[in-house]
């Protein structure tokens, strides 16, 4: 009984789920390749896109780690506009395959974060 409670719930997550009214209109996910640990900051902007028929106010962004920062140049997006999600990843202290998620929270009852994801291959100099 317990099995068919969770299969019935998961379904309702899989099939019900509401589709997202804001976008990354390029990808959500980036990879700065190969770089070196000393090198410095690294830098990419996704755009966010807002798809539904009304104002989406962002609240903030957050990273799962303190080498990454961002920050999204504009709070408020009419229909149809975007906004640059500018994330700087810094590689000093680390080695190896790195992944990092970027968050940003909006209004949204649908789709209230939106998740980015960045990759390195640092090398440790």
């Amino acid at each position: 009984m317990r099995k068919r409670v969770v299969f019935f719930i998961l379904s309702l997550f899989l099939f019900c789920a509401p589709a997202a009214y804001a976008q990354d209109t390029n990808t959500a996910s980036w990879d700065f390749g190969r770089i070196h640990s000393s090198a410095g900051p690294v830098t990419h902007v996704f755009v966010l896109k807002n798809d539904s028929g009304s104002t989406l106010n962002v609240s903030g962004t957050h990273a799962s780690c303190g080498c990454t920062v961002s920050k999204v140049d504009k709070k408020s997006l009419m229909p149809g506009e975007q906004a640059g999600v500018e994330v700087q990843f810094k590689p000093k202290g680390y080695s190896g395959h790195i992944t990092q998620h970027i968050y940003v929270n909006t209004d949204s009852r649908d789709a209230p974060v939106y998740k980015f994801i960045i990759y390195a291959d640092v090398i440790k100099d």
